[in-house]
C-alpha cells in the first residue's frame, strides 16, 4: 500500500502540473510576441509617415491651398476643411442613431432581439467600407454627381456599428443600483434613461463617437467612389449636391504625379492625417479611462 502523503509537506509539481505549466508560459509567450508585432508594426507605418513626410510640413502647406495649374508650391487647406466637414456631417448622422440603437439593446430590448441586432451590427461591422461605397454610388451618386453628402452617408453606415457596440458596452458599465434607485422611487423607466443612465454614460459615449470619426476620417474607399472628382485648388465647403476637397483623394492624386515633389506632398497630407488620427485616439482613450474609473468609484 502507497503511504499517504502527510497534509503537511510541501507539495510538489507532478508531471502533469508541470506540463500545464509549459503550455501556459508558451501561450503567454506567443501572446506577448502577437501584441509586440502589432505595436512594431504601428511604430513602421509611424516612423515612415514621418520620416517622409515632416520635411513637407511648413505654414503654407497647413494654410494655403494646391496649386491651380500644378507645381511643387501650395498646401492641402481646403482638404482638410473639407475632411473636417465630411466628418462632422457623418457624426452628426450616425451618433443618434448608433446612441438609439445601444439604449434599446442595453435597456429595453429582449434577450433575443437584443442578440439578433447586435448580430446585425457585428455583420455590418465587418462589410468591407469598398461595398458600402458601392452601394451609396448606385443610391446616390450613378446618374447624378460626386458630392461629399454622398461620402459623409457612406462614412455614417461605417460609424454606426462601431458607435453602437461600444457604446452598448459604455451603459452595460453604469451601475445597477442607480436604475434600481430610480425605480424605488418611482421613476418611469424612459425619465431613468434620459436623466440617470444616458447623462452618466455620456463621456464613454463621446469617446466612442471620436473613435469611429477618426477612422471614418481616413477611408479611402468612399472618398474615391463618392468624392473624387473636383477642382483640388478650388474651396468648395457645401457637401450637399457638390464635391468637396479631402485628404484621402489629394493623397492619391499627388502620389500619382510624375513630378518628385507630389509624392513629398503626399507624404506630408499623410502625416497631417495620421497625427490628427492619433491624437484624437489617444485622446479619446484618455477621456474613456476617466469614465470608467468614474462609473467604478
Amino acid at each position: 500500500m502507497s503511504a499517504v502523503p502527510s497534509p503537511e509537506a510541501p507539495l510538489t509539481a507532478t508531471g502533469n502540473l508541470r506540463r500545464r505549466a509549459v503550455v501556459s508560459r508558451l501561450f503567454e509567450g506567443s501572446a506577448t510576441a502577437a501584441a509586440l508585432l502589432a505595436v512594431g508594426v504601428l511604430g513602421i507605418v509611424v516612423f515612415s509617415v514621418v520620416k517622409n513626410g515632416a520635411s513637407a510640413l511648413n505654414w503654407d502647406f497647413i494654410t494655403k491651398n494646391p496649386p491651380q495649374f500644378g507645381g511643387s508650391s501650395g498646401g492641402i487647406a481646403n482638404a482638410v476643411a473639407g475632411t473636417v466637414i465630411i466628418t462632422l456631417l457623418a457624426t452628426a448622422m450616425a451618433m443618434p442613431i448608433s446612441v438609439l440603437v445601444a439604449l434599446y439593446l442595453s435597456e429595453f430590448g429582449s434577450r433575443r432581439s437584443a442578440r439578433a441586432i447586435g448580430m446585425v451590427l457585428d455583420l455590418l461591422n465587418g462589410i468591407p467600407t469598398v461595398v458600402v461605397a458601392l452601394f451609396v454610388f448606385g443610391l446616390l451618386v450613378a446618374g447624378h454627381q460626386h458630392s461629399g453628402f454622398a461620402m459623409a452617408l457612406a462614412l455614417a453606415v461605417i460609424m454606426l456599428p462601431l458607435i453602437a457596440r461600444a457604446s452598448q458596452e459604455v451603459l452595460r458599465l453604469v451601475p445597477q443600483s442607480l436604475r434600481d434607485a430610480a425605480d424605488a422611487l418611482g421613476v418611469s423607466r424612459r425619465r431613468t434613461v434620459l436623466g440617470i443612465v444616458l447623462p452618466t454614460a455620456l463621456s464613454g459615449i463621446v469617446t466612442a463617437t471620436v473613435l469611429a470619426a477618426a477612422r471614418a476620417a481616413g477611408e479611402t474607399a468612399p472618398a474615391l467612389f463618392l468624392n473624387s472628382i473636383y477642382n483640388s485648388s478650388q474651396t468648395q465647403l457645401n457637401p450637399f449636391g457638390h464635391p468637396v476637397p479631402n485628404v484621402p483623394v489629394l493623397i492619391f492624386q499627388l502620389s500619382e504625379q510624375a513630378d518628385a515633389s507630389g509624392f513629398a506632398r503626399a507624404w506630408g497630407a499623410a502625416f497631417v492625417l495620421l497625427t490628427v488620427i492619433l491624437i484624437a485616439n489617444i485622446g479619446a482613450r484618455a477621456l474613456l479611462a476617466r469614465s470608467r474609473s468614474k462609473m467604478g468609484a
